[in-house]
């Protein structure tokens, strides 16, 4: 029997990567085993003999994304798919939400203030000039959020408490296309994990606390409430066909606003999440690779695709 293997790719985390391979081969039995992923070459069509890849830097590593699609293509299970993870945004999945009917605050899309390199003007004679400013302050409001429509790990967020420091700000992101999101005030909030698409773990969680201690944050959520997260946390991630994420829901008048759910390399660090949180996430992706890569068969398509993604195939 050929034995499968579960890889992990990863870059500077030192907790989750080594409790990860250690649990997965502690509770897989035979057959399988986990391994961090080792790469000597990247040769053209010739399978990477994984069953499953867990991707946690590929984000960051240009030359990782490329290698996993390949993998994908000979049949590993790369978790989160390589493809997606390629094309999504954040403002689209604001759109995604609200077709759903999950709140999410109101946003608009800003093009950069500075032309992308090799334009110039005649590259943006469909951009009408100046924006409607009057609109898009009247839909988002101040204070307002402006954020990368892309990205994530709140780097590039600015509080934004007025126009003239709108602009201000908005000149200094240069050639960013960002957002600017109506701020939501909120009484409680919260960080999900959802892996698989139907495990998910409410954290209390505060982002005005120092990183440390942003899991300690004591809210305690009523059932209705918990329900009404566990809805939203599922429906995003099916739609998306996100295996591993977070989502982050700000709850204002005890409706939860999904804020950030484009996480599909989440925090999962010891000594952030906390010990509870870190043996939930260990335990629950190890039992999920093992269950994927039982299922697995090398040369078909063994990725997850959202139902936004399965829904426009079956229309065509």
């Amino acid at each position: 029997m050929r034995m499968k293997k579960i890889g992990i790719l990863f870059g500077q985390e030192n907790a989750f990567p080594q409790a990860f391979v250690e649990r997965v081969n502690r509770i897989c039995g035979p057959g399988l085993c986990a391994e961090f992923v080792m790469i000597d070459k990247a040769l053209q069509g010739e399978p990477e003999n994984y069953a499953v890849i867990i991707d946690r830097i590929s984000h960051d590593v240009p030359f990782y994304r490329a290698w996993l699609k390949n993998a994908a293509l000979e049949g590993t299970a790369v978790i989160n798919n390589p493809f997606w993870w390629s094309a999504d945004e954040k403002y689209f999945n604001n759109a995604l939400a609200l077709s759903l009917q999950i709140p999410v605050p109101n946003t608009a899309l800003l093009p950069s203030f500075e032309q992308p390199a090799d334009t110039d003007a005649r590259s943006f004679r469909n951009l009408r000039y100046p924006l409607d400013w009057e609109a898009i302050f009247a839909k988002t409001g101040f204070p307002a959020y402006m954020k990368p429509f892309a990205g994530g790990g709140w780097k590039h967020v600015y509080r934004i408490t007025d126009r003239e420091q709108f602009f201000k700000v908005h000149a200094e992101t240069r050639q960013e296309v960002m957002m600017l999101q109506e701020e939501i005030v909120y009484d409680e909030y919260y960080r999900c994990y959802c892996i698989g698409g139907k495990h998910v773990r409410i954290m209390p969680y505060e982002p005005r606390n120092p990183p440390q201690e942003r899991y300690q944050a004591g809210f305690q959520p009523t059932r209705e409430l918990i329900s009404a997260m566990e809805y939203s946390v599922l429906e995003l991630n099916r739609a998306l066909g996100y295996d591993f994420n977070t989502v982050e829901l700000a709850v204002r008048d005890g409706v939860p606003y999904a804020i950030d759910f484009c996480n599909p390399a989440p925090d999962a660090d010891l000594a952030s999440v906390g010990v509870d949180n870190f043996e939930w996430v260990v335990e629950t992706m190890a039992a999920y690779a093992v269950e994927r890569a039982r299922s697995q068969q090398f040369g078909k398509d063994n990725l997850t695709w959202g139902t936004f993604i399965r829904k426009a195939v079956q229309q065509h």
